[in-house]
Parts: C-alpha cells; structure tokens; sequence
C-alpha cells in the first residue's frame, strides 16, 4: 500500500510510527519511533520528533522545533521557529532521569510563537496564544494572551488568533464576531 504522506528525502522516519494522510515532512527532520502524527500535519525544515509524541490533526510546526517525549498536541496546534520543549525538570547529564519524563499538553488550536520556552509538566489551554519569546512556567488558561519571562497574562484571544475586547464579562472579537463571556473560571465561547 502506498503511504498517503510526503517526506523529504533527506528525513528519517524511524519505524513503527503512525503518520496521517495529508501530513508533510520537510527538510533533515527525524521523527523517531512510537509517534502518533495525525492527518493534514505539516512539519517543518530540522525538526525532532521524539518517541511516544502525540500530534492531532492539523498541527503546524515550523522549522528548528525539537518535540520531545511527552509533549501531547490536540488538533490545531502552532508551534512558532525554534520554539523549546523540556521533559525534565532538573537535568543532568550525568544523571539519567527518562523515568521522570513530565507530560506537556497543548490544547486545540493552542499558538507558541517563536522562540517560545515552555517548562515541561503545564498545560496550555485552548486556543491558548503563547507570544514569541515567551518563557512558560505555569499552565496557561484557554483562550489566554501570554508573554514575557516568566509568562504573564496580558488579555485573551479569539479562536481567529485576534484579541479580544471585554465590556464587563461579555466579549466579542472585532474581527470574526465571536461572541466570549468571562467567568471566575476563565473565559468561554458564547454557545459552548
């Protein structure tokens, strides 16, 4: 059977690995065994997927990007230029730590923009926009705006990747009309 996804000659895929149809692997990128790619996936130039790594459908990752064990994407995830993952807390080379490998989730339609660190063990929520540089420490609500090191909350954003403006609790987003209701809990799409 023939395989319904395009790899560049120059990456390797280390089997067994699941990849989806649709799904592109470009320029020098080594994904290694036991990953799950989902459908329509587009991976860019030197990227490193590591063993037991999960991406849903649609995940877009840009060039220089090392996704290692642990890291879980839903659909709809962006990963920005050389964004990190860590999977350890406290490394050393000297001392082998795989056992205590720490899970990071990147909830549907989550943004990391370039260069971005994210400290393995949180949880980015949906539609979560990490800004470019931004160091995370702590999980990062749905919808939020973050940047800064460490991260700090600077305003929510719409499904459309476009801030959103509040009156009170109510929200829409001026570009698409979403409409958005703040709680204590967080922020959540009107019709949810």
């Amino acid at each position: 059977m023939e395989k319904q996804y395009f790899v560049h000659e120059s990456s390797y895929i280390d089997e067994p690995c699941t990849i989806g149809k649709g799904t592109k692997i470009w320029h020098f990128t080594h994904i290694m065994p036991n990953c799950s790619i989902g459908d329509r996936c587009n991976i860019g130039q030197n990227v490193v997927i590591s063993s037991g790594v999960t991406l849903g459908t649609n995940v877009k990752i840009q060039n220089n990007v090392s996704v290692y064990t642990g890291v879980i994407c839903e659909d709809d995830v962006f990963l920005g230029p050389s964004c990190v993952f860590t999977n350890v807390i406290n490394p050393r080379s000297h001392v082998c730590r795989k056992d205590e490998y720490q899970e990071t989730l990147l909830k549907q339609g989550a943004s990391i923009g370039a260069n971005a660190t994210i400290v393995c063990g949180h949880t980015i929520g949906k539609y979560a926009f990490v800004g470019a540089g931004t160091v995370v420490t702590k999980d990062v609500p749905d919808y939020a705006l973050v940047a800064g090191n460490p991260a700090r909350q600077l305003g929510w954003m719409c499904q459309c990747g476009e801030k959103l403006h509040f009156r009170d609790r109510d929200g829409v987003c001026l570009v698409c009309n979403k409409q958005y209701n703040k709680t204590d809990h967080g922020v959540r799409e009107v019709g949810r």
